[in-house]
């Protein structure tokens, strides 16, 4: 897998390091010369020292031969332009590092379906974004097979009660985000758009649960 980093923040330094462990090709873009020149020096990776949001420098980091782009600069703005890019691009996966509610809001107008608030997602949830699973760790709860997942309603499950979706063996809903409110699955609440449903599972069967929801991702 090849990935893009737009913004060499303390998330996206720990991403790149992640993703070198894990064996991606990663290049890495950042403006400020001084912070590019020492990443170039102690990261295995393809360091470029320019603005991202710049259309020709993401093209010299081959953006449409890229299978995945994260942007992750400090300016909400500047991430959002980045992905109307990297979409026109065709970039498989898109992810947003956001930090503004307001820019959320317009983010998911857009359609773009990952981002990230860096106040309460790690390096890791990216990582497994990056690998078609979206997850919330909770690794200090529970054991290492066990995963919480987070899916926004599909079209396939709108208008259907929890009870009415067939999860996988070792699988539960624990229940919806919605809006503001959170809405417990012993409640059987019947999902609207834009509904996040809250499901715990076990790790071999989280694309399972993804085709459940209706949404079909690569293991």
């Amino acid at each position: 897998m090849r990935v893009i980093v737009v913004g060499a923040g303390s998330l996206g330094i720990h991403l790149t390091k992640n993703m070198i462990d894990q064996g991606r090709e990663v290049i890495l873009i950042e403006k400020d010369e001084a912070i590019a020149k020492e990443l170039a020096e102690t990261l295995d990776c393809t360091v470029i020292n320019a603005e991202g949001t710049r259309p020709d420098i993401l093209e010299k980091a081959d953006l449409p031969g890229a299978d995945a782009i994260v942007a992750c600069t400090s300016n909400d703005q500047n991430n959002i332009l980045i992905g109307l890019i990297a979409r026109d691009a065709k970039v498989e996966k898109i992810i947003l590092k956001i930090d503004d509610k307001q820019f959320m809001d317009v983010a998911n107008k857009l359609g773009f379906n990952y981002m990230i608030d860096p106040s309460s997602i790690s390096s890791r949830y990216i990582s497994d974004v990056l690998r078609g699973i979206n997850t919330i760790e909770l690794s200090n709860l529970v054991r290492s097979d066990v995963r919480f997942m987070g899916i926004v309603a599909t079209e396939s499950v709108i208008d259907k009660k929890l009870s009415e979706i067939a999860l996988p063996e070792d699988s539960a809903f624990i229940g919806i985000y919605r809006k503001s409110d959170f809405i417990f699955a012993e409640k059987d609440p019947k999902l609207r758009e834009k509904d996040e449903v809250i499901i715990v599972t076990k790790a071999d069967f989280i694309q399972d649960v993804n085709e459940a929801m209706g949404r079909n991702v690569d293991k």
